[in-house]
């Protein structure tokens, strides 16, 4: 079975100059409609409740619309599953996706509400990060106890209500999804908003920091998988929100938690079209979804998937430390 980022090691680089034309908002029911959340410091998100305003209380709570537009989708700078082998430019019709990634809180609505039980309860087991310093090549173990509602375990601390959501499969993302009648983005929705617009790739060992080198985002800093110099001021997952925003007002599209997409994985993006071998396998019931934008665990000396562009396969119905995920709204009736 195979693991996210941390357990794999893939590699070899390469590069696409990314290119973005977004059309501004045009009509009047996409103009925001609810206060978002004063996030983006580590201040503004060690205060937040976890829901945002207006919770259940109007259809867009907490999302941002994103205008249509076309971007180059992939990159040549990068892992070569990142390679873009079909048309360049893709074009994405404009859709409201949430400003932060799914929180403990809101979940939590959602289960009570519902009493809906997630995969991890049933199975009763989950991918854990779990480095043992005698045995260093093995990072992962499945484990018992570990789910939403105790991510560090049974005796372990709570999770914050402002936390991503963890140890949720595609399959309960949906469940939640549906709930709020809405849906997982895809991989091409999801990269469109995470570019923002951006014109620029970045190259595969280029952390995400400031000009002064602090880390814009939560990701591993030190050597992992041991050694965690902590500089981004969070050991494990951090409470959405703690770094500044991208362009369309969208937190934690780089690091903290991978998120579920909605596509199947299949290798680098339209490989198919020169490798007929690939044929049979696009047409085949998928068992594993693309993941979208690193988490936590990513660290340049293993993973390196902190970058808008990085994807990874997951098994659908495994759940796991670091994947979280956040929803789509297509049309608000």
């Amino acid at each position: 079975m195979k693991w996210v980022c941390i357990l794999v090691s893939l590699i070899s680089l390469s590069l696409v100059t990314g290119c973005s034309k977004v059309k501004p908002a045009a009509t009047q029911s996409h103009t925001q409609n609810s206060t978002l959340a004063p996030l983006g410091s580590l201040q503004q998100c060690q205060q937040y409740s976890g829901l945002p305003e207006a919770w259940q209380n109007s259809k867009t709570a907490g999302m941002v619309w994103i205008p249509e537009g076309s971007f180059q989708l992939g990159s040549n700078l990068a892992y070569p599953d990142e390679l873009n082998f079909g048309q360049a430019q893709r074009q994405v019709t404009g859709f409201w996706i949430d400003q932060t990634e799914v929180t403990v809180a809101q979940f939590s609505s959602f289960v009570k509400a519902t009493g809906y039980i997630t995969d991890a309860e049933k199975q009763k087991q989950a991918a854990v990060f779990s480095p043992d310093v005698d045995n260093p090549k093995q990072w992962w173990q499945l484990k018992s106890d570990y789910t939403w509602k105790t991510p560090n375990g049974a005796q372990g601390q709570p999770p914050l209500p402002s936390e991503p959501v963890r140890y949720v499969t595609k399959n309960d993302a949906e469940h939640y999804a549906v709930w709020l009648g809405r849906d997982l983005p895809t991989e091409q929705e999801w990269e469109y908003a995470a570019k923002a617009g951006s014109k620029s790739d970045t190259p595969l060992h280029q952390a995400p920091q400031d000009t002064h080198q602090h880390p814009q985002a939560n990701y591993w800093q030190g050597e992992f998988p041991f050694d965690n110099t902590v500089e981004d001021h969070f050991q494990s997952v951090a409470p959405v929100g703690c770094y500044a925003s991208n362009a369309f007002k969208l937190f934690d599209m780089i690091g903290n938690v991978w998120e579920w997409t909605s596509s199947a994985y299949h290798g680098a993006h339209d490989q198919h079209m020169g490798n007929y071998a690939e044929l049979r396998q696009q047409n085949s019931t998928a068992t594993q979804y693309v993941l979208k934008g690193g988490s936590f665990l990513c660290a340049s000396n293993f993973c390196a998937r902190y970058r808008n562009s990085s994807r990874y396969p997951q098994e659908f119905d495994l759940a796991a430390t670091h994947v979280g995920f956040r929803t789509i709204l297509r049309t608000v009736e």
